[in-house]
């Protein structure tokens, strides 16, 4: 008795939490920011209306299917005598109607909406990009994003070549100001997507695609790869960072500065482990002797909100695994684990990336 009821017990409370996680599951795509239905720009709004009336027309066919089985089910089936012949017809009206007439003018009507919404979206041409409300005719790209496996390579070419710079994963824009970006892959199909700004655009190698986005109220957009490209696939994750035109300016201003000088001989310590250490083979920090191209450029990686593709807190703590474990946080990644430096030298390296802001 004490066994049946113990599983008793448990089983209701089971039940009781899966009743509960199903109850929410259809609040958490609208709680989550990387949402469809969380729009904060033009293009996600137009997207997300289009798809809310798909939805709704859906839901409305499936209550209407499920009303006419029930009056099937329900309705009194006679004798055989009531019946017509096999070989006479009838019901040729609820084919017609139901079964042609009315999904093909429900599926017109959304081909044209699709259609019509596709054209409001600017036609993307090689390095350059058709005009729209606010850009001039052949604007040239605002921003260059590389797709690699599996982080972002991100070219910022406002300006002068000299006043151009690289940095990853974190795309910072303005706030109601459209935003030209050209993709593409240097290894295999990736996919753009920030589902709150804009729908998904592949990155095919040797084929450079383009993207115009805007966000409409500034905050921290989550996007990733929408396109299976390897092992760490669901790691390779991006944020979209939409800042107001002053704030922009000014982040514009501090990136294009190289790397700060350390200010006390911890972080001196930290500099010369990472230029004379495996670190500099990979990675860039403008003002240093180190230009490694194979990773990604770290001039200002203290300033980034996120490490390994936006996949960790950038914090000492998970910096220090980083660099050390990366195979274990991020297995098949391509940044080696390194065991070059001792504790003292760790914690001064860290030091040192973490004030490059």
């Amino acid at each position: 008795m004490r066994i049946t009821s113990a599983r008793r017990k448990d089983g209701t409370g089971h039940l009781r939490g899966t009743a509960l996680l199903l109850a929410t599951v259809p609040l958490a795509g609208c709680a989550s920011v990387q949402s469809i239905s969380n729009t904060h720009g033009p293009a996600a709004h137009s997207i997300e209306m289009l798809s809310r009336a798909m939805t709704i027309t859906f839901l409305a066919a499936v209550l209407v299917m499920w009303v006419l089985v029930a009056w099937a089910a329900k309705r009194r089936s006679g004798s055989l005598e009531e019946h017509m012949p096999i070989d006479v017809g009838g019901g040729n009206s609820w084919i017609a109607i139901g079964g042609l007439g009315v999904p093909l003018i429900v599926l017109s009507v959304f081909l044209f909406l699709g259609l019509q919404l596709l054209a409001a979206f600017p036609i993307h041409g090689k390095h350059q990009m058709s005009h729209g409300p606010s850009q001039p005719a052949g604007a040239h790209p605002n921003i260059l994003i590389i797709g690699h496996q599996w982080w972002w390579e991100v070219h910022y070419l406002y300006g002068n070549p000299g006043q151009q710079f690289v940095t990853a994963n974190e795309i910072h824009i303005p706030v109601n100001q459209p935003v030209n970006i050209e993709l593409e892959s240097a290894d295999v199909i990736h996919s753009f997507w920030v589902p709150s700004l804009h729908g998904k655009v592949d990155m095919v190698p040797g084929h450079p695609n383009f993207i115009r986005i805007e966000a409409s109220d500034a905050g921290d957009f989550s996007g990733q790869c929408a396109e299976y490209c390897g092992k760490q696939h669901a790691h390779m994750r991006l944020v979209v960072v939409a800042q107001p035109a002053a704030e922009f300016a000014e982040w514009l201003a501090q990136q294009r500065q190289p790397g700060v000088a350390p200010a006390d001989p911890e972080t001196e310590m930290g500099r010369q482990a990472f230029i004379t250490g495996p670190c500099s083979k990979c990675h860039t920090v403008r003002g240093t002797p180190a230009a490694g191209r194979f990773g990604p450029d770290l001039t200002h990686i203290g300033s980034r909100l996120y490490i390994g593709a936006d996949s960790f807190p950038n914090n000492n703590g998970y910096l220090e695994g980083w660099v050390t474990n990366a195979q274990g946080m991020k297995p098949g990644c391509l940044m080696p684990d390194i065991r070059a430096y001792n504790g003292t030298q760790l914690r001064a390296l860290v030091r040192y990336l973490r004030q490059l802001q």
